[in-house]
C-alpha cells in the first residue's frame, strides 16, 4: 500500500477537525506500518463526483456523506473510506441545478477529517440555501468536520441512536527519533528559516514547534465555533461550553446542536410533505393568467341607483324653475352635474334679449304637484344610464 505515507503526512502535525476514537483508529493502521512504506504517495487527480441519489419522495436529492472527509482524496476513495470536500460540493452544485430536485437532505454519517476545506464548503451549503431547502441528517454520526457542515443546513435531523458534536480541533507529533536510534539511523536537517524543522518526527518536538502548532489550532477551534455559532444562532460561549463533547439522541436536540429527532426516512418524508404544502398555498395566493383576479372594486348597485335618481329629480327642478323644463332630457344625456346644470341655466338667462320677470305661473305648482317619480322621462334617463354602467 503505497498510500500509507501520503495519508500520514495528512495526519500528523497538521490540525485535524476529527473525533478522537476515529483518529484512534487511523493512527492503529498507520503506526505499525509506518517504517516499512517508503513508495511516494499516489497522484492526484481531480475528484469523480458520484451522483446524488433521489430520495423515496420525488424531487429529493440526498447527497451521502460517509467516511473520513479530506479536501481532496489523491485516487484513495476506494481502498481508505475518503471523501473530498471538492466531492461533496460538485455533487451539491449538480442538485442545485438540477430543475427538478426541490430539496437537498444531507445524509450523514462521519467522525470528521481534515480542517482544510471544511469551511469553505459549509459556506457554499449555506448559501444554497438561498436557492432550494438543505436539511441535514445525522445518520448515525455527525461528528467535528461532518458536524461543521451538517450546520449548514436549515434543519438537523437527529435519531435516537445519532451522536453529533465534538466541536474541537486536535493535532499530533509524533517523534520516532528512539525507533531511529534503535534502528542505528540518524537525520540531519540542513534547513534556512528558524521555524523550517518545526514538527519533524526524527527529533521530539521543540516548545518553539508546539507553541506554534497550538497557535494554529487555537485559530482554527475560534472558527469552528463561530461557524457553528452563527448557523445555529447560538451564543459562541454556548458552543465554547460543549467542550468537544459528544451527544446523542435527544441531548442533541436539547443542547441546540439539532432541531429534531428522525431518521432519514422521516426527514425526506416531512421535506417533502412540506415543500407540498408551500406550492399548493402559492397556487392559491398567485392565481394563474387563466383565471384573471378581477381588481375592480364591489360597486353598490342600489347606492348607485339612488343617487342617479336623486341628481335626476334636482335636474328636473331646476329646468322647471327655470322655465325650462324642455332642457331636462338633453342635460341628463349630457351626464352633466347639478352645478353644470345650475350654471347653464344662467348662461342661457343672460343670452336672452329680454329678461321676464316671472317664470310661467304654472311651473310652480307643476313642480310642487308632479311626482318625478312617475314621470317616464326620468325613468328612460335611469334606463339609460344603467345600461352606460353595464357597458363600462
Amino acid at each position: 500500500m503505497t498510500g500509507l505515507p501520503y495519508l500520514a503526512a495528512r495526519v500528523f502535525n497538521t490540525p485535524l477537525l476529527i473525533q478522537r476514537a476515529k483518529l484512534d483508529v487511523i493512527l492503529n493502521v498507520l503506526a505499525p506500518k509506518f517504517e516499512l512504506q517508503t513508495g511516494p504517495p499516489p497522484q492526484l487527480g481531480p475528484p469523480q463526483p458520484a451522483p446524488s441519489r433521489v430520495g423515496e419522495a420525488q424531487g429529493i436529492a440526498v447527497l451521502p456523506i460517509h467516511g473520513t472527509l479530506v479536501q481532496r482524496t489523491g485516487g484513495l476513495d476506494a481502498m481508505s473510506g475518503l471523501l473530498s470536500y471538492e466531492n461533496i460540493a460538485a455533487r451539491l452544485d449538480a442538485a442545485l441545478a438540477d430543475r427538478s430536485v426541490r430539496g437537498i437532505v444531507l445524509d450523514v454519517d462521519s467522525a470528521g477529517g481534515e480542517a482544510a476545506g471544511v469551511f469553505d464548503l459549509a459556506d457554499r451549503i449555506r448559501a444554497g440555501r438561498d436557492q432550494k431547502p438543505i436539511w441535514a441528517v445525522a445518520n448515525d454520526a455527525a461528528f467535528s468536520a461532518a458536524y461543521a457542515l451538517a450546520s449548514a443546513a436549515e434543519q438537523v435531523f437527529v435519531s435516537r441512536t445519532a451522536g453529533i458534536g465534538s466541536i474541537g480541533v486536535i493535532a499530533l507529533h509524533v517523534d520516532q527519533s528512539q525507533r531511529d536510534a534503535h534502528q542505528g539511523l540518524s537525520y540531519t536537517p540542513i534547513l534556512a528559516g528558524a521555524r523550517k524543522n518545526d514538527g519533524n518526527p526524527h527529533e521530539p518536538l521543540t516548545p518553539e514547534a508546539r507553541a506554534s502548532i497550538q497557535a494554529e489550532v487555537n485559530r482554527l477551534y475560534e472558527l469552528f465555533v463561530l461557524t457553528v455559532a452563527h448557523h445555529r444562532g447560538l451564543p459562541a460561549d454556548a458552543i465554547r461550553q460543549t467542550e468537544a463533547g459528544l451527544f446523542f439522541g435527544q441531548n442533541a436536540i436539547d443542547a441546540g446542536l439539532a432541531d429534531r429527532l428522525g431518521t432519514l426516512g422521516d426527514a425526506v418524508l416531512q421535506m417533502h410533505t412540506e415543500l407540498d404544502a408551500v406550492s399548493r398555498s402559492s397556487s392559491l395566493e398567485f392565481p394563474t393568467m387563466s383565471t384573471p383576479e378581477s381588481t375592480a372594486p364591489a360597486v353598490d348597485i342600489d347606492a348607485a341607483r339612488a343617487q342617479a335618481h336623486g341628481d335626476a329629480l334636482a335636474i328636473a327642478e331646476l329646468c322647471a324653475l327655470a322655465g325650462r323644463p324642455d332642457l331636462t332630457a338633453e342635460f341628463l344625456g349630457e351626464g352633466l352635474s347639478t352645478v353644470d346644470v345650475r350654471r347653464k341655466l344662467l348662461g342661457l338667462r343672460a343670452e336672452t334679449a329680454e329678461i321676464t320677470s316671472h317664470l310661467s305661473p304654472t311651473a310652480a305648482s307643476v313642480a310642487a304637484t308632479t311626482s318625478l317619480d312617475d314621470n317616464p322621462l326620468i325613468h328612460a334617463v335611469e334606463a339609460r344610464a344603467a345600461r352606460c354602467k353595464k357597458e363600462r
